[in-house]
């Protein structure tokens, strides 16, 4: 056999991309395979031959296209947004190790990391335990509640028992049953929020971490959609009365205060003092509560 005819069946060695493709391609496969359909709040149906989740069911609970998604399982050449992968990466139950897998092999930067704020120090979380009872968070601009206090975690719902990842202001507000209840002017803020998270997105249009988190929320919410697609602008505000009502010790007036906790733009320490002494006397209740459960 000639040189010539052994380089026409020659077969190309696979490239560095070629093999992070098929690892990502056979993770994916083993993440879908393990999780149930009842897991899944999917219903299993008489004719299940696949283990765990079929293809187009993650496609559908991912909110993304059962052909692109059928692609990246069969580590095709094709271009994966973070957002999209965050969405996989929640639809395939995914936690935090392999979530970080997962964005390693799609060769993209994971948006959660973004939550990090080195700024909080222990000094700044031993001030938000001094303001007690009175609430205290630290939040960046876009809502991520990043450290709080004992009386912030428990003013609307234990915070501890939310995922990191859904603790977020905006999130909360359009998809978490207590902390809707709690907002007693619910309507005012959440058009408010989204107005606000409108006007500073537009500092962010390409950060992958702000468009996750908007996907997410057009995903989950309809109403968010609607408020969304009035393209309202507001600016941050400073200082505001907020009414909350908590389900242990009633209905709160409470004036917040936001001040910058760097030198930087960036995390704000959001501070909740009571608008008259009636709250004033339920804070400190709730705090005794909060003391006595511990």
């Amino acid at each position: 056999m000639t040189t010539m005819t052994l380089e026409r069946f020659a077969v190309a060695a696979p490239t560095a991309d070629d093999v992070r493709r098929s690892e990502l391609a056979a993770f994916l496969r083993s993440r879908r395979e393990r999780i149930t359909p009842e897991q899944a709040g999917l219903p299993r149906g008489p004719r299940r031959r696949t283990p765990g989740l079929r293809r187009e069911e993650v496609a559908q609970l991912a909110a993304v296209g059962v052909t692109w998604y059928t692609w990246l399982e069969q580590a095709r050449d094709i271009t994966v947004s973070a957002q999209v992968l965050d969405s996989v990466a929640r639809a395939l139950m995914l936690d935090r190790g392999e979530r970080g897998h997962l964005f390693a092999l799609a060769n993209s930067a994971d948006p959660l990391s973004a939550a990090a704020c080195p700024g909080i120090t222990p000094a700044l979380h031993a001030m938000m335990e001094r303001l007690e009872p009175f609430p205290a968070c630290v939040q960046n601009a876009r809502y991520d509640i990043l450290a709080y206090n004992r009386t912030y975690r428990h003013l609307l719902c234990d915070l501890d028992a939310i995922p990191p990842e859904d603790r977020n202001c905006l999130w909360l507000y359009f998809t978490d049953d207590d902390w809707r209840a709690g907002t007693a002017d619910r309507e005012e803020a959440t058009r408010a929020m989204v107005a606000k998270f409108r006007a500073s997105m537009a500092e962010h249009l390409s950060d992958p971490a702000w468009k996750c988190l908007l996907k997410r929320l057009q995903d989950a919410s309809p109403e968010f959609r609607q408020l969304w697609a009035r393209h309202e602008v507001a600016e941050l505000t400073a200082y505001r009365t907020r009414h909350l009502l908590q389900p242990r010790v009633g209905m709160l007036r409470l004036d917040y205060t936001s001040l910058w906790a760097g030198p930087a733009p960036g995390a704000r320490l959001l501070t909740f003092t009571p608008a008259d002494e009636e709250s004033h006397g339920r804070l400190e209740r709730l705090l005794a509560l909060v003391r006595a459960g511990e």
